[in-house]
């Protein structure tokens, strides 16, 4: 049996990234040297609306782009099957830019540790600040989100699941609980 709890609703979920936007744009003095990059697949959608709400309250374009960490991840060689790679597409130069690594939830930390690992291949950043729109706790890697939408503290049981208009039809962050 499953037992699953809605944490963020539709409204929520657009006033969190309004937030994530803003403070964003306070840390960093405006838009001026940012650069978004989602971590694919969720992380790109979410990528894609902060760059639209910056752009928004800014008044300028904004540098995005989307980071396939496929060949980056520890696990891999676990894994039996052939990886599916999904394409990094980054098309401006990361040297010197503040970069705002986007992911939707923070676990283990493994995955924001081999999107890093990506980046610095691609160039020398000025700095990579993380956002994340869930940020549930059980770390195995010292990795520290800058920006959170919520904390979650779960159980090791639990799932996380962000739902996005893009790929679910609907914006929400659920609980799931197998029993």
């Amino acid at each position: 049996m499953t037992q699953s709890s809605k944490i963020i609703g539709e409204k929520g979920f657009e006033r969190t990234l309004y937030r994530l936007a803003h403070e964003i744009l306070e840390r960093n003095k405006g838009a001026g040297n940012l650069a978004l990059v989602g971590i694919k697949t969720r992380g790109e959608f979410l990528s894609k609306r902060l760059a639209l709400i910056i752009q928004e309250i800014e008044h300028t374009e904004m540098r995005i782009g989307y980071l396939d960490i496929t060949l980056y991840r520890d696990d891999l060689r676990d894994n039996f099957n052939q990886p599916v790679l999904k394409g990094t597409e980054i098309a401006f130069d990361v040297t010197g830019k503040d970069i705002i690594l986007i992911d939707d939830v923070l676990f283990t930390g493994r995955t924001v540790r081999a999107a890093l690992d990506e980046l610095v291949d691609l160039g020398r950043p000025s700095s990579i600040q993380l956002a994340v729109l869930i940020d549930r706790g059980h770390r195995e890697l010292p990795i520290k989100a800058d920006f959170v939408g919520k904390n979650l503290p779960t159980s090791l049981d639990q799932n996380v699941k962000v739902m996005m208009k893009e790929i679910d039809g609907q914006d929400s962050v659920i609980v799931i609980k197998e029993e």
